[in-house]
């Protein structure tokens, strides 16, 4: 049972942001401290990423481990109360993500998704963007 009237869930649920997040901020000064330049939230391109990289034909997502649906994570575990509507909402997040991806690649771009408790270890998340940037073409793709 929730713990909260619908008008107070209402108002906590209307706190959730769509961009500009702390895990996303953290990326953005990140790869601008390693010098990239890049766009936000390109409207055009499927997923709208958080960081895209027009040049380099690539894009950085930046996703929360609840809303999306990160595996084995614990901070994506599910809610208490209405079980039902969140499994299926959240999973329905995690498939668009991935239909996403998937038409990114055949537009000829390449995604790498940085979860939300990745974020933690800014030496490991710095080489791997770095190392994302930096690669030639025929890198691995990873879709989630």
């Amino acid at each position: 049972m929730d713990t909260l009237t619908p008008e107070q869930r209402s108002e906590r649920m209307s706190r959730v942001r769509a961009k500009d997040t702390k895990p996303e901020m953290l990326v953005r000064r990140l790869v601008h401290a390693l010098g990239y330049r890049f766009r936000l939230h390109r409207k055009d391109l499927p997923g709208a990423p958080d960081l895209v990289f027009p040049g380099r034909r690539k894009v950085i997502f930046v996703h929360g481990c609840f809303w999306h649906r990160h595996e084995d994570c614990r901070l994506a575990r599910l809610p208490k109360s209405r079980r039902e509507f969140w499994v299926e909402k959240l999973e329905g997040n995690r498939l668009r993500d991935r239909a996403n991806q998937l038409r990114l690649v055949e537009m000829g771009w390449r995604s790498l998704v940085i979860w939300e408790c990745e974020t933690r270890d800014s030496n490991v998340l710095r080489e791997r963007v770095r190392h994302f940037l930096e690669e030639g073409e025929k890198g691995d793709v990873t879709i989630t």
